[in-house]
């Protein structure tokens, strides 16, 4: 044991509150001298390269030769009758030192199997009295579901061929004071695993993989945006004025300068100022914030890339959108074809392009260059188009009656002008905007552009936008400083913003928004 026993005799339990019983095993693991909520511990192997070295487990037999061992675990094979079958001798094995969470406990006269759980992997621990000694042994019966203890001993294998560490050293990390959740029944409240992120993560099957999914994505995302030589920034969170998108904005106040401002809707305004300094490859992964409803596919707070590449176009954008989400697939593995929403996905490249009026046109029968049918469809299904302009009502058109049959992954490209305001229009068709969104299942994953660099268009086209706008909303102001900041010149770029969650939702085949965002914007309980 590492640390020493006080003596006495280790009393029976019998409690009708576990919280009262955990607390009370609490007082008798003080009582052997031995701190309850840990110390350091160093030289720990994760259970994941444990794994990785089942091949070191052997059989030596008596006359010292070494045999390696079938894989037991995905063969039917007694591990008992082979050693029978290959004579007398010993298992070897090297020893290694695991730390985990107690998943499960199968106590057994003497002997005590563990399940313990790290954000590697999970492996079985033996623990036997004779193995351990008295002292180790006592600690051991302390142990509840849910606690935080280390082993070491040496790796093996149970006369089922199961890979175990066989334990010769017990160490006591943290007593878990509150009851673990039922093994079967678990944490399936969705409401409660959001709040109760940390038992869901600790106890439930599926959740830490999927955020560990999210890191891999994330970090292969930066890895594919360096390799191209972009440089990642940072930029404010508080804005004077919320702009970059149509959103209403989370308002607040800062006392020392006695003014208003907003948390940030967008990345883009300032991503563009740092082109015109002369940054031409730029790129932030960030929390944006927009005061609006909640769905499976929206949350008020959530993360965006947006990047911005000189000299570049919406079509330079459709490349590296490419590449970012084939890497990150390679990188949480599990190939190109994925199940999401009930689907599969293949995101085998290249990935489909169409344009925004043929796809309207495939779905309506309706050719969106006829205003009067246009007009008369929107009518018949029920939309409003008092006071609209008519390529709002024929984008209203487009989100009702095509973007839910966009399996995808398809990139929709050039889109009416009127309704991309931050958008280059088309040399030949000034009507069309070189824009692109990315839609899988139905969902929007990305938006770009070629961006608007005109500095007298942009702050005409501001105001056209800020015509009839709620005061409330994000657009109902104009930004000058931006407007300034264009007339120094800013090159021709193409520009991206990418929806991180809504990209780990589909990779990891995720339902909702909720169980990709650790924690979530959730009601009052």
């Amino acid at each position: 044991m590492n640390q020493p026993a006080a003596g006495g005799n280790q009393t029976d339990l019998d409690t009708t509150d576990p919280r009262v019983a955990r607390r009370e095993k609490m007082r008798q693991i003080e009582a052997m001298g031995i701190d309850p909520f840990g110390q350091r511990f160093d030289d720990r192997t994760m259970i994941k390269t444990c794994r990785q070295r089942a091949g070191e487990v052997q059989w030596k037999q008596a006359d010292g030769t070494l045999l390696e061992l079938p894989d037991f675990e995905s063969e039917e094979t007694e591990y008992r009758q082979w050693k029978a079958d290959n004579g007398p001798g010993e298992e070897i094995g090297p020893t290694v030192r695991v730390a985990g969470r107690i998943m499960l406990s199968r106590p057994a006269g003497k002997l005590i199997f563990l399940n313990l759980k790290d954000w590697t992997g999970e492996i079985q621990i033996f623990i036997g009295k004779k193995q351990v000694g008295e002292d180790d042994f006592a600690l051991a019966k302390l142990f509840d579901l849910g606690d935080l203890v280390a082993v070491e001993g040496r790796l093996g294998r149970t006369n089922t061929g199961e890979l175990t560490v066989f334990a010769e050293q017990l160490f006591f990390h943290t007593k878990m004071l509150e009851p673990a959740p039922d093994k079967h029944a678990g944490l399936t409240n969705p409401d409660l695993k959001q709040r109760m992120r940390y038992a869901d993560l600790a106890f439930n099957e599926g959740p830490l993989e999927t955020f560990m999914a999210r890191t891999k994505i994330i970090k292969s995302i930066r890895n594919t945006l360096d390799s191209h030589d972009f440089c990642e920034v940072e930029g404010p969170t508080l804005h004077t004025v919320a702009g970059g998108a149509a959103a209403k904005p989370f308002n607040t106040h800062h006392n020392a300068l006695d003014m208003p401002l907003t948390l940030r809707i967008a990345l883009e305004l300032h991503l563009k100022r740092l082109m015109v300094g002369g940054m031409e490859r730029v790129y932030e992964i960030g929390r944006v914030y927009r005061n609006e409803g909640l769905s499976p596919r929206h949350n008020p707070e959530f993360t965006m890339l947006e990047l911005y590449q000189a000299y570049g176009d919406y079509r330079s954008m459709m490349d590296i959108t490419e590449q970012m989400i084939c890497d990150a697939i390679d990188a949480i593995g599990g190939g190109y074809q994925r199940e999401f929403a009930g689907k599969t996905v293949d995101f085998t490249p290249p990935f489909e392009r169409a344009t925004y009026a043929d796809l309207f046109q495939k779905a309506t029968g309706v050719d969106p260059a006829d205003d009067a049918a246009v007009l008369e469809l929107a009518k018949k299904i029920g939309l409003d188009t008092e006071g609209k302009h008519l390529d709002v009502v024929r984008n209203e058109i487009f989100e009702e009656k095509v973007e839910d049959s966009l399996e995808g992954p398809i990139f929709v490209i050039d889109y009416p002008a009127s309704i991309c305001p931050l958008t280059k229009r088309k040399r030949d068709n000034p009507e069309i905007a070189e824009r692109f969104e990315l839609f899988i299942c139905g969902m929007e994953l990305a938006n770009a552009y070629t961006e608007l660099n005109d500095p007298d268009l942009q702050q005409k086209l501001f105001e056209t936008q800020l015509e009839g706008q709620d005061e409330e909303d994000s657009m109902a102001k104009m930004d000058h400083d931006f407007i300034r900041a264009l007339r120094h010149a800013m090159p021709p770029a193409g520009g991206l913003g990418v929806g991180i969650d809504r990209l780990v939702m589909i990779l990891t085949g995720q339902k909702s928004i909720r169980d990709v965002i650790l924690f979530p914007v959730l009601r009052p309980e």
